[in-house]
């Protein structure tokens, strides 16, 4: 059965006429004679009954017209949906994120994403950066974002650059002094977070450059747990300055300069495999990093 003998029927049942159909699907009323009589004799019924000045459903072709629509409406819609993933109107974006990144980063993007591609479907898988590096490897998703790590078979840009940044609760001493030094960080408890992320090293590794030994009171696995230890004045920490902007605007975390200290900083990357197709829901997300953060990336 050929979609050809499919599109001939429908028109003739909706026509009436097998002449008035061909003009409409632009073929000679001979070929669609023939389409309609293969498909008669493929399903071992006459469809039409022939009259003079026309035709109409046998009580099968009656029968068989609305599964012979579904088929092509079915059709229809999945040519659509193609259609949709190259111009990027539809589909699915995959994306692998690092914790920070998914958490208070992703959600803007996002946000502007949908809105211009509300027909794509959007699935956001979480791990460190190393994890989120083998997701797009193994073709898990589409795009990552994490700290850069290159790779001969992956793309990596960097984005933005992330800063750590030393914060204390609203009752803490440091607080309305805006700034604290060196020495006098090991008298605090320290809350850390995470020991396999990225961070916990950049954070000890500012201490050890300090010559300081930190007095590691807690430590956890969330950046959101550990806001909450801070603004209940257990101890400070350094965190992602785009995960505390919140609670600084609202004055529940306060941010505090080291006096002496180098900014601690990492960058931020897209990670997304060479010489693969895009489809269009990636590449409508790969130009809209490329508009907000101002960075070419290459295709």
């Amino acid at each position: 059965m050929e979609l050809a003998q499919l599109e001939a029927f429908i028109t003739a049942a909706d026509c009436g006429s097998f002449s008035r159909a061909a003009e409409l699907l632009n073929v000679a009323q001979p070929s669609l004679s023939n389409r309609i009589q293969a498909l008669e004799r493929e399903v071992g019924q006459p469809l039409f009954e022939r009259m003079g000045r026309g035709v109409k459903l046998t009580d099968a072709g009656r029968a068989f017209l609305p599964y012979a629509q579904r088929v092509m409406r079915t059709l229809n819609d999945g040519l659509m949906m193609l259609e949709g993933t190259r111009d990027g109107t539809a589909g699915r974006l995959l994306i692998g994120t690092a914790p920070a990144v998914g958490t208070y980063v992703l959600p803007r993007l996002l946000k502007v994403f949908c809105d211009t591609h509300p027909g794509v479907d959007v699935l956001v898988r979480t791990g460190h950066s190393d994890e989120v590096l083998q997701m797009v490897l193994d073709d898990d998703v589409q795009v990552g974002l994490g700290r850069p790590i290159n790779h001969p078979d992956v793309r990596t840009v960097v984005l933005y650059r992330d800063e750590l940044v030393l914060v204390v609760s609203a009752q803490h001493r440091y607080a309305k002094k805006g700034s604290v030094r060196v020495e006098d960080l090991a008298e605090d408890s320290l809350i850390l977070f995470d020991r396999d992320s990225g961070y916990y090293g950049m954070i000890m590794g500012l201490f050890r450059d300090l010559g300081v030994v930190p007095h590691q009171q807690m430590q956890l696995d969330s950046i959101e747990a550990t806001k909450k230890m801070v603004e209940a004045n257990l101890g400070i920490a350094l965190l992602p300055e785009v995960s505390v902007e919140r609670e600084i605007r609202l004055g529940t975390l306060h941010k505090v300069h080291i006096e002496s200290a180098e900014p601690v900083q990492r960058d931020i990357a897209v990670m997304y495999r060479r010489n693969k197709p895009q489809s269009g829901p990636m590449a409508g997300f790969l130009d809209l990093l490329g508009e907000i953060y101002g960075v070419r990336l290459p295709r």
